[in-house]
């Protein structure tokens, strides 16, 4: 990877959901962005149809891109980070689809779905340079909407931080971004990086797209991700 760009992104927005393993009437989230997630977004801003005889070449454009995700924490007035929240949204959903495709009409059911408050993810995207710059410009001009995770999980904030030569550089234009120093270390934060299956930590996670218009238990293939905790305390944004 070290001959490789590296793109910044920051997720923030008052909601966020990143679902992988959850089907039907419970729509849970993990507590960090899914690699299904964030390829979601980029392909929406690069316009791949879903429905689209290309959409798995397309896709497989962006299978090789390295990404490491990092928990930033924002602040109270005090200084102390504010701890990520889970939110439950209870729904009542009607006209639901049965398993033989008819639509039932008179039949109601009862959806839990998920959401984290609170969170704010950076996400470091290493890739050929002239790829990268094809996603900067999507980035900045998607041609579809773009969101956290689900489509209610809009951000506030430009996702677009900085397309560098290095990921030393991405790391510390995002750090800026975020109210830090820009001196501390990717270590200093919660975060999750991809992989080898035989690496010591390795957490297996069903959450690498093969194609978002297939059916359901179609469309992923299981990912190796280890989940890294902070091990310094940081010290407060300027």
């Amino acid at each position: 990877m070290l001959s490789n760009a590296c793109l910044a992104l920051l997720l923030d927005g008052p909601m966020q959901s990143w679902g992988y393993s959850s089907r039907f009437d419970r729509r849970t989230t993990a507590l960090h962005p899914t690699r299904s997630g964030i390829i979601g977004l980029l392909a929406a801003a690069l316009g791949i149809n879903k429905y689209g005889s290309d959409e798995g070449k397309q896709l497989a454009r962006l299978a090789p891109l390295h990404i490491t995700t990092v928990s930033l924490p924002r602040r109270d007035r005090r200084g102390d980070e504010r701890f990520i929240q889970r939110m439950e949204d209870y729904h009542t959903v009607t006209g639901i689809r049965r398993a033989s495709g008819t639509i039932d009409e008179d039949a109601t059911v009862q959806t839990y779905r998920h959401y984290l408050l609170d969170a704010r993810f950076g996400v470091l995207l290493e890739g050929p340079m002239a790829f990268l710059e094809e996603i900067a410009a999507a980035l900045r001009n998607p041609r579809w909407g773009v969101w956290l995770g689900r489509k209610c999980c809009l951000p506030s904030s430009p996702l677009l931080i900085t397309l560098s030569s290095t990921r030393g550089e991405a790391w510390r234009m995002l750090l800026a971004r975020t109210g830090h120093g820009g001196t501390e270390s990717l270590e200093q934060f919660d975060h999750v990086i991809e992989v080898n299956s035989s690496e010591s930590g390795a957490d297996a996670i069903d959450d690498t797209p093969i194609g978002f218009g297939k059916p359901i238990g179609e469309r992923h293939a299981p990912r190796w991700i280890r989940r890294v905790p902070g091990s310094i305390v940081r010290n407060s944004p300027s």
